[in-house]
């Protein structure tokens, strides 16, 4: 049995992580996506509701259960203690789905996308990661058309992220994602 190779997508907000990792997925590579099952433990575990109502307040939940993003959001945006705090919670539980899910694939590639990825500590789960790199003006301009909002929130949002220098130097594989050009994959496929 040949064990897959493990990478991680990851990069900055307004990249387009989500658009490769679409790309990947048609043509035929599973990928796991660390936001969406975090969303996931976050809305219906319960241990993980305490913790949050504790850590955040009673009334990051309704009465009937539903998570109150905006004050998650709002807590998490107060600094990297803050996020930190959340991620304590959360993150170990996506660790443990992600290997579930792992083990039980057969491709010869699996993909993990993480816009986290270095500050989650889940590089270490992967043989290979991939930098999804679009410059600063062209991720503004995204978040901005995607979120409505103004440049100097999209701004903000971008700083609560590790640097892009500091990705680039760490990845191993990276990916041009402009707007003016089609993604380059053939490093992403087997040979």
């Amino acid at each position: 049995m040949v064990t897959p190779i493990k990478r991680a997508i990851t990069g900055g907000i307004g990249s387009g992580k989500s658009y490769i990792c679409r790309l990947l997925e048609e043509k035929g590579f599973p990928v796991f996506y660390c936001d969406d099952e975090a969303k996931r433990i976050i809305r219906t575990n319960s241990d993980v509701r305490k913790a949050l109502q504790a850590l955040v307040g009673a009334d990051v939940y309704s009465p009937t259960g539903e998570l109150n993003k905006p004050k998650l959001a709002a807590y998490i945006c107060q600094g990297p203690a803050y996020s930190k705090q959340v991620d304590a919670i959360v993150h170990p539980l996506v660790r443990k789905c992600y290997l579930d899910w792992n083990a039980r694939q057969k491709a010869p590639i699996t993909y993990m996308e993480s816009a986290i990825l270095y500050e989650s500590g889940f590089d270490v789960l992967v043989d290979q990661v991939v930098l999804v790199h679009a410059s600063e003006d062209t991720r503004i301009a995204r978040i901005m058309d995607r979120d409505n909002i103004d440049r100097t929130t999209a701004l903000r949002w971008i700083s609560l992220q590790m640097p892009e220098v500091e990705k680039l130097k760490r990845a191993d594989i990276v990916i041009d994602n402009e707007l003016n050009s089609a993604p380059n994959l053939t490093p992403l496929l087997p040979h």
